[in-house]
């Protein structure tokens, strides 16, 4: 669906965003994360053709945004952090003034209208845009975005600064656009989130990609191996950092050669092991690892003040 090549941006120098290559497919999630800086708005416009690049290639659909930018145009949904909406207007009005610039004829855009905003749980019986809550109002940018059906959302944030169930709510929302075959690239800073429902993960520092990959790969390469053993034993056990649960003992063995260490001494002092089980690094423990990896370097920091990209 979207191939992304060397992509680049530079301001007077200053680079904003370095050589980015990615591909994601139809119906696949991508999940940009990265601290304040790191490039990922600036990622995301470039690739919603809301600014060139400095140097790299996209496809999108096969299609060039540079030679057939409005029909690129056409194909994406594009969601900005900040979304201004005209806040005298109601909200049905609003979208079918949206729908209309695509073209589409109002009765066919109210019931598109009709259909999203029941998937969204947003009533707009004629509701002014300007007395709706932060939740709603992103709801509504939501649903502007989709009026085209494009075949690529592009989301910058989209639960940001939401209460909890109307962040859930998009959450459920995007996962029902990935079964309609949509293809979404979204950035975000809850990585709860982004680990349950992206099919890929793409983390920037510096703007530049420092880890990327399927949540499963990113996990081989980054996660922490861990164990959890709980055993038996009538003696005190020779072991430090242990603690005790429903009868048995349990003590955390960081990878498989000190698990076998432990598995020995145990056996030796008359213990019986009862289970192990395996432990998983969360996106946000790898996200951490990799942050302490990768220092912010001078030149970057001069280049977000300089820039403000996020």
């Amino acid at each position: 669906m979207i191939d992304v090549r060397g992509l680049r941006k530079e301001y007077d120098g200053f680079v904003a965003v370095a050589d980015l290559s990615f591909s994601l497919g139809e119906g696949e999630i991508l999940g940009i994360v990265g601290p304040n800086g790191a490039g990922k708005t600036t990622t995301l416009k470039m690739i919603a053709t809301l600014i060139k690049p400095t140097a790299g290639r996209i496809s999108i659909a096969g299609l060039d945004p540079m030679r057939e930018e409005i029909e690129v145009k056409r194909r994406i949904g594009f969601l900005p952090e900040e979304s201004p909406l005209y806040e005298q207007m109601t909200v049905k009005d609003y979208l079918i003034f949206f729908a209309e610039l695509y073209g589409l004829d109002t009765s066919e855009a109210l019931v598109k209208i009709e259909e999203l905003l029941d998937m969204l749980s947003l009533s707009a019986d004629g509701k002014r845009i300007g007395d709706l809550s932060k939740g709603m109002r992103r709801k509504v940018a939501i649903i502007r975005s989709l009026i085209n059906d494009p075949d690529l959302l592009i989301y910058d944030e989209p639960t940001s600064g939401l209460d909890p169930m109307t962040s859930q709510q998009i959450i459920e929302f995007v996962l029902q656009l990935k079964e309609e075959k949509k293809t979404i690239i979204f950035s975000a800073h809850n990585l709860h989130q982004v680990e349950r429902i992206c099919d890929r993960v793409m983390i920037m520092k510096n703007g530049r990609v420092v880890a990327s990959g399927t949540i499963g790969e990113i996990r081989d390469r980054w996660g922490k191996e861990g164990y959890i053993l709980e055993f038996r034993s009538e003696n005190d056990p020779p072991l430090s950092s242990l603690w005790k649960e429903n009868g048995y003992y349990r003590v955390r063995c960081n990878g498989s050669d000190e698990l076998g260490e432990v598995t020995r001494l145990i056996i030796e002092d008359g213990g019986e092991v009862i289970r192990i089980t395996p432990l998983t690094s969360t996106l946000e423990e790898i996200f951490l690892r990799v942050m302490d990896e990768y220092p912010v370097h001078e030149e970057m920091k001069e280049n977000q003040a300089f820039t403000g990209n996020h």
